[in-house]
């Protein structure tokens, strides 16, 4: 995935990377490959900011990102809707904290409920149904570009891991349809 985003930049890093970290397999990859590719000279400059986006329902690496610990605890009875990133304890959470320390990066954990407002707001503005991992992603983005965390003109790179689809309880059935008139009945 590094090698792609990169590739798809013009061989140029984003700022800001935003990914999912439920084993944070993604994460520590885009990461080795971003520090693989300015060792060979394909990338110069700043290698992106690394943020692990976690749920409040299972946040052990934010809580051990937030602690200063290298390795996260195991977390009893976790719960979030993102089955995807309800991972109680990673086995390489070590590599994921690492990561993100040397990036200059955070870790943030998002509820459910903005986990499903941003599904809605993404549907709604860009006509994509997102895996709740992915919405957890931009939610976090959002956080973070309005606390100044993320600038204006930064670059970023915000990870949808899945589909919707396989999360049909995420969304409602009062759907508005458009009239011909592009007026809701």
């Amino acid at each position: 995935m590094g090698y792609e985003l990169a590739e798809q930049l013009g061989w140029e890093a984003p700022d800001v990377v935003l990914y999912p970290a439920g084993g944070g397999v993604g994460l520590i990859g885009i990461h080795k490959a971003m520090l693989e590719m300015r060792e060979l000279g394909w990338l110069r400059g700043e290698l992106p900011r690394m943020v692990a986006v976690q749920s409040t329902g299972c946040a052990p690496i934010v809580d051990a990102y937030e602690q200063g610990r290298e390795e996260s605890t195991l977390v009893e009875g976790t719960q979030t809707l993102a089955f995807g990133i309800n991972v109680p304890k990673a086995l390489g959470d070590f590599l994921v904290l690492r990561a993100v320390r040397e990036s200059g990066g955070t870790a943030v954990a998002v509820s459910d409920e903005t986990i499903l407002e941003e599904l809605a707001a993404v549907a709604a503005a860009e006509g994509v149904w997102v895996c709740p991992e992915g919405a957890a992603c931009f939610a976090a983005a959002r956080e973070l570009r309005e606390s100044g965390w993320i600038g204006e003109h930064e670059r970023v790179a915000v990870l949808n891991t899945g589909t919707g689809l396989i999360y049909p309880d995420t969304v409602t059935d009062d759907v508005s349809v458009l009239a011909r008139d592009g007026r809701i009945p």
